[in-house]
């Protein structure tokens, strides 16, 4: 095997080693490039004290919300936690065994852009003058004020992908883009969850996220 060629594992393999008390980064708008198996795979791990940046918790008693059950999640920075089931988080949180930050969609996919960019991070003027802003710094530029946002980067990202070929390359379908490229840039590890792989190589001008970002994949069915 080359050693530009991704290693295929199941998903119990990929996330085999992610430890205590990590950053996990996690693509998905909603249900649309949401991991979900590799959530699960996670979950069965029994792992503990994490940090979950995501953009939304999770519904139901599945993927982060199981996590979330389960009491593996430490800290939740997201900008959608409720949905129709939020029974889980919504526990977490009133129990005080679950610390959320809520962060505006655009600041936490600017942040997050900024982490896999190698960049000291955004300012956004977004939240300026509310409780938002409590305890951020305040950055001046040509007499505008702007909130400081610090990069965010992770130890491992979940992303879920439609298509890959065998050097990681990484092809999304519709709403799929949505996180899911920033999240693959910002981590130490990126995990890949895919549909298929192309054998032939992905065509150059489809590809989203390029290999260099991504380290396992996993596909849909098994390896």
């Amino acid at each position: 095997m080359s050693a530009l060629t991704k290693p295929v594992l199941t998903a119990k393999e990929a996330v085999s080693d992610v430890h205590d008390h990590s950053v996990l980064l996690a693509g998905g708008f909603g249900g649309a490039g949401y991991p979900l198996e590799l959530f699960e795979a996670l979950a069965d791990r029994g792992v503990r004290g994490l940090t979950l940046v995501c953009l939304n918790g999770g519904q139901g008693e599945v993927g982060a919300a199981r996590l979330i059950i389960d009491g593996a999640i430490e800290k939740l920075v997201c900008s959608y936690p409720l949905g129709p089931d939020d029974r889980a988080i919504r526990e977490a949180v009133e129990s005080g065994r679950l610390d959320m930050e809520l962060m505006p969609q655009g600041t936490l996919a600017e942040a997050v852009r900024a982490g896999g960019a190698g960049l000291g991070g955004v300012l956004t003027r977004t939240g300026l003058g509310t409780v938002f802003a409590r305890g951020r710094e305040v950055v001046t530029v040509g007499g505008t004020d702007y909130l400081l946002e610090p990069p965010i980067r992770g130890q491992v990202a979940f992303v879920r992908a439609h298509e890959a070929d065998r050097w990681g390359n990484l092809r999304y379908r519709f709403s799929q883009q949505n996180f899911n490229p920033l999240m693959a840039m910002a981590a130490d590890v990126t995990i890949a969850y895919v549909d298929q792989i192309v054998h032939s190589g992905l065509d150059p001008e489809a590809v989203h996220t390029p290999g260099v970002f991504v380290d396992r994949l996993v596909v849909a069915g098994g390896a």
